[in-house]
């Protein structure tokens, strides 16, 4: 962890309710700078300690330094190859859930995948192989959009979708897009204004999916309808597949508008921060 004994770890604990900032603000330098494998100690010691001060700067610590892992994680995925899109979701995640394993989001996934694939049949027709995976999310797993709590965080994070089955656009279609990319269909994510949707595009045909209305299966012209109703000018971009990056970029600016409502003005910053490490490519 350190090249500190636990005697010295304890003892520069023990220091960050200095009150000189210079001790103080050097004491955690120094933590900060052991990175997060130290986390468990701070948490051991944070619930071993009766000091209210010192718990509260312990408390900063560990938040700075699972902040330092997420924004180091996103800077990994953003220059990986494949830019895994599970991967991605579960990074975002993290920010909230530190906690969080890939391996029980990905085996969650995985069972929802798995009762699709029993359902499904690859010789129908793509609007009936989709008619089946809206029929087992929306109707045997129960997933539906978030009409009430629409704003929340929790929106955001793939784990309390999962948990309560309820979520946004975007969210509610990265599980769909997961699914399908599983299942080998040509499926991808579609960045409307003020709505997120699929799109399925072959070279034989083309239709989109609004997974936040149960799977509604639309054309091309409706979503020429759609802008013009909100006076949008079309652009390519709206009819055509984005990329992985797009998705957690347009999830994690969610999720800064979440914060921005409930008022937490520094989680709003953070996400700033980690859209930012996104878009410098």
């Amino acid at each position: 962890m350190s090249e500190l004994t636990p005697a010295q770890m304890d003892a520069l604990v023990s220091l960050l309710d200095d009150p000189d900032m210079e001790v103080k603000n050097h004491v955690r330098e120094k933590i900060i700078s052991m990175g997060a494998e130290i986390i468990p100690f701070l948490e051991q010691k944070w619930e071993t300690s009766f000091n209210p001060e010192v718990q509260k700067e312990i408390e900063e610590l560990v938040h700075d330094l699972q902040f330092s892992l997420v924004k180091s994680r996103l800077a990994e995925w953003r220059d990986s190859e494949d830019r895994d899109l599970l991967t991605g979701l579960w990074i975002l995640n993290t920010y909230q859930y530190p906690d969080l394993d890939f391996a029980k989001l990905n085996a969650e996934m995985h069972q929802i995948y798995f009762e699709v694939w029993t359902s499904f049949k690859n010789d129908l027709q793509p609007y009936d192989q989709v008619r089946i995976i809206n029929n087992v999310l929306f109707n045997t797993l129960r997933f539906s959009a978030n009409t009430k709590n629409f704003h929340s965080p929790g929106n955001s994070m793939l784990s309390t979708v999962l948990d309560t089955k309820k979520g946004n656009p975007i969210s509610l279609c990265a599980i769909y897009l997961l699914v399908a990319k599983k299942l080998g269909l040509p499926i991808y994510g579609v960045n409307l204004p003020n709505l997120f949707v699929l799109t399925y595009k072959s070279a034989d045909i083309t239709f989109y999916i609004n997974a936040f209305n149960k799977g509604l299966i639309f054309s091309r012209q409706d979503i020429f309808n759609y802008l013009e109703h909100l006076k949008i000018e079309p652009k390519e971009e709206f009819f055509e597949p984005c990329a992985h990056l797009d998705i957690i970029l347009r999830s994690l600016r969610n999720l800064g508008n979440a914060f921005e409502k409930l008022g937490e003005s520094n989680k709003v910053d953070e996400v700033r921060e980690m859209i930012s490490i996104l878009e410098n490519q």
